[in-house]
């Protein structure tokens, strides 16, 4: 089973910035990494209106691939919501990946205590809620919060500021990788 990591926070928490930490040093050390990013934007669409995957989707096909010589893409016209988490992870199992990394998902993958979690957050209210809604294994807290250096009363996780100690995280998350 992949290793999956879940970065888990509200919105310009850091989530984003510590996943391109971890993708960009960890495939330069030679692992493989995918990503699933949960997009909350109602209507959002991979597909450009008018082009011809849009068009072959509207006159009914249930699939369609669309290839180029860099990029391969898939697209179904289904509702998802949470739920379809393990459905998603069922698509990439056969990509021979050394780590899965999840952004969103919360209410699904914060109740997982086979996922791993990092907190991004930028404040310690923001940070409690966020910590009271999930299960253990969390391996660390990040994000603008974790400037301050100051540990809340009864939080145990490692606090750790990306920018200038970043070599931490990825320690940890590497620990991860070595147990699969």
């Amino acid at each position: 089973m992949i290793p999956i990591i879940a970065v888990l926070g509200t919105t310009k928490s850091g989530k984003t910035t510590l996943i391109e930490y971890l993708i960009s040093n960890l495939s330069k050390e030679g692992f493989k990494i995918g990503t699933i990013k949960h997009i909350h934007e109602a209507g959002f669409s991979i597909d450009a209106k008018g082009k011809d995957t849009w068009r072959h989707t509207k006159a009914g096909a249930r699939i369609v691939v669309g290839a180029a010589p860099k990029e391969l893409v898939v697209i179904r016209e289904k509702e998802t919501s949470e739920n379809d988490l393990e459905e998603i992870i069922d698509l990439i199992r056969d990509e021979k990946l050394d780590l899965l990394i999840i952004e969103g998902f919360h209410s699904v993958v914060g109740q997982r205590k086979d996922i791993f979690k990092i907190v991004a957050a930028k404040s310690e209210e923001e940070l409690r809620r966020t910590l009271e809604e999930m299960v253990d294994p969390v391996l660390a807290i990040t994000g603008p919060f974790a400037k301050l250096k100051v540990a809340p009363a009864g939080v145990k996780i490692p606090i750790i500021d990306i920018k200038t100690e970043g070599k931490k995280i990825l320690e940890i998350v590497k620990k991860v990788l070595v147990k699969k």
